[in-house]
């Protein structure tokens, strides 16, 4: 490793955090050091082509800062706004749209080849109630020793216990066996 690289990982490790050194962020006022630039106002008015220190100029006579917002355009396009505001209202919109997404989980539920009814009827109960929450429900059998030649059995349980959990939810993926493994996704019904 670089020494210097290495000197600010343990200065910046030294606080006890991990801190990103470089983050891609818009390039604003002094950071923008094109020759021309397509300048934007603060209304969405076109400005024209002018160097950037008179755009620069122009955003810190209305007291706003100059934004670089396409850079691979030619000439780069920037625009005069209030940097601190538009970050605020983004951050804001990030967290309205993580806060309205529904994240869909997968649960699991493990049976066996010589399952009880019991057993049987109280996990079938429960993957009903995790499909009615909405979520996607994993099912499996571990196939043991001798187990392995009785395969039809096997995908005969995942099939009954996918009829149980009809009224709640669909097969996603039929019984299948990987390994000494029999799997099956179940999906929650869309609602109507």
């Amino acid at each position: 490793m670089d020494d210097f690289v290495l000197s600010v990982y343990f200065f910046l490790s030294g606080f006890g955090g991990a801190y990103t050194i470089a983050t891609k962020e818009l390039q604003i006022n002094e950071a923008i050091n094109d020759r021309q630039i397509r300048v934007i106002g603060a209304d969405g008015a076109q400005l024209g082509v002018m160097s950037a220190a008179a755009a620069r100029e122009l955003a810190y006579d209305k007291d706003l800062d100059l934004v670089k917002i396409s850079p691979n355009a030619d000439p780069p396009v920037c625009k005069i706004m209030d940097y601190g505001k538009y970050r605020f209202e983004q951050t804001k919109r990030e967290k309205e749209i993580k806060k309205n997404q529904h994240i869909i989980e997968i649960k699991g539920m493990s049976l066996s080849l010589k399952i009880d009814t019991h057993d049987f009827e109280t996990k079938a109960r429960q993957v009903c109630k995790f499909l009615d929450g909405g979520d996607r429900v994993k099912v499996s059998i571990r196939l043991r020793g001798r187990e392995m030649t009785h395969i039809d059995i096997g995908i005969e349980v995942m099939n009954r216990f996918a009829e149980t959990c009809a009224g709640s939810g669909t097969v996603d993926k039929p019984p299948k066996l990987e390994g000494r493994f029999i799997y099956m996704f179940l999906s929650p019904k869309t609602a109507k």
